[in-house]
């Protein structure tokens, strides 16, 4: 081989995998927005990040591996959070995740009609103009919903159940200006008008409402209390639960996790089996489907949590059929 051939073959040999370096892609990011605290009931959160893992990993992602997960959580906070997705989208997010609260994938949804977005959440998403149908999603949006709105007659039936003779109800609910809001208290009042209950409806706008209207329905004379869904409630999980126990009133939360901070009884959709289809449907749209072709999937599964402790300082005895039925019993 004459000498000037063999110094171009080996000149070739070591261009190849410097060009296959240059070539090699970064491995695509996910922006994970959960609308809780970061140190909000960890076991629960941390529990939620795994069972979307698992789901990421059946379609053939492994964080740390082939994608990269970028974890934020706003404190249920909206302003923080619209800020987050600003920045996901200037890091060129592959696909941004809303989870525990509609108000991130709103926020995607206005701030982007390119970047795919999974949501994971308990409100009607059709109501919230986040996708057109649950069978055809439309544009760049779709999801898992674990149901917990819609439930307000049942969710009356069961305080009906824990104190009987109460004839007045207060009901704790977001800003009405919100979109949902008004819709979910509608909901609520013709729950309360078709087993004939007074419902007091106090609506909390700002933090500092929520003690003004523990007054008002200790004074209106309300025997027992329904907390609703929004984002202002669960970032004042302590204090509502505080402030019901302090005033001795009964309450029935949409979520587990207001009892597991010593509230009486919760009814709502099962959060946790919804992260893991969200986690498939991510890497999916990571394969190259589009998420207008992916069906907002809902979990029918429901949990019906009751805190004992609570129930007997509030001087309640819980009727056996309801104990049977329960998911969860904390003592």
């Amino acid at each position: 081989m004459r000498r000037r051939e063999f110094i171009t073959l080996l000149s070739g040999a070591t261009a190849w995998p410097l060009a296959a370096r240059a070539q090699r892609r970064a491995p695509p990011l996910i922006g994970f927005l959960g609308m809780h605290s970061g140190g909000e009931i960890a076991p629960r959160r941390d529990a939620e990040m795994n069972r979307f893992r698992e789901g990421l990993k059946a379609a053939g992602y492994v964080e740390g591996e082939n994608v990269e997960i970028d974890w934020r959580w706003a404190d249920w906070q909206p302003a923080p959070a619209a800020a987050m997705i600003a920045d996901l989208l200037r890091r060129q997010a592959a696909v941004i995740v809303s989870a525990g609260s509609p108000l991130p994938a709103m926020a995607a949804k206005r701030a982007t009609s390119a970047t795919p977005i999974v949501f994971v959440f308990g409100s009607d998403q059709v109501q919230l103009e986040l996708v057109a149908s649950h069978n055809r999603p439309g544009a760049n949006v779709t999801g898992v919903i674990y149901t917990s709105s819609n439930l307000e007659g049942k969710r009356l039936d069961l305080l009906g159940q824990l104190v009987p003779q109460t004839t007045t109800i207060a009901y704790l609910s977001g800003d009405p200006n919100e979109r949902g809001i008004q819709a979910q208290n509608s909901d609520m009042l013709a729950a309360a008008a078709s087993v004939g209950k007074k419902m007091i409806g106090l609506d909390i706008r700002r933090d500092n409402d929520i003690d003004a209207a523990f007054s008002t329905l200790v004074e209106r004379g309300a025997g027992a209390l329904a907390i609703g869904i929004a984002n202002i409630l669960r970032r004042n999980l302590d204090r509502i639960v505080s402030l019901a126990a302090l005033h001795m009133i009964p309450a029935i939360y949409p979520f587990r996790d207001f009892v597991l901070g010593g509230g009486l009884i919760s009814y709502g959709g099962r959060a946790l089996d919804a992260y893991q289809p969200a986690g498939v449907y991510v890497g999916r749209i990571l394969n190259g489907e589009k998420p207008a072709d992916l069906p907002v999937q809902q979990s029918t599964l429901f949990e019906l949590v009751i805190n004992l402790k609570t129930a007997k300082a509030l001087g309640i005895t819980i009727p056996p059929m309801l104990l049977a039925r329960a998911d969860e019993v904390i003592e």
